[in-house]
């Protein structure tokens, strides 16, 4: 893209904690608006809802680079699975050295034709 608004650097932007983005006036009345994820995969470009306008946001990548993902709930959520996959893992190998069994006997062969 090439015609942005204006190009604002991240400093001259304000968080709006409650929607988890970062907002700058937009002549229309609106803001535009860039997340914390979306400056993180290097998108730099903040958008206005209201109209059509465009700004270039000015910021080090480096410093989101280990963002978390927005929603909080979510990751708590995953967590929580892994942690249930895990028990249902260590049950499943729990099981299987129940059932183990070894013997003195020879392996078979068994000849399987193709």
């Amino acid at each position: 893209m090439g015609a942005y608004y204006d190009e604002i650097e991240i400093e001259d932007m304000a968080w709006d904690e409650e929607k988890r983005v970062y907002h700058y006036p937009c002549p229309c009345g609106d803001r535009f608006e860039i997340s914390r994820s979306q400056l993180a995969n290097y998108e730099d470009i903040a958008t206005c809802p209201s109209c059509s306008l465009i700004i270039r946001v000015i910021y080090d990548p480096l410093d989101f680079e280990d963002e978390p993902p927005d929603d909080d709930d979510s990751g708590e959520a995953e967590e929580e699975e892994e942690d249930e996959e895990d028990e249902s893992d260590d049950d499943k190998f729990e099981d299987a050295l129940e059932k183990l069994t070894i013997s003195d006997e020879a392996p078979k062969v068994l000849a399987v034709s193709a």
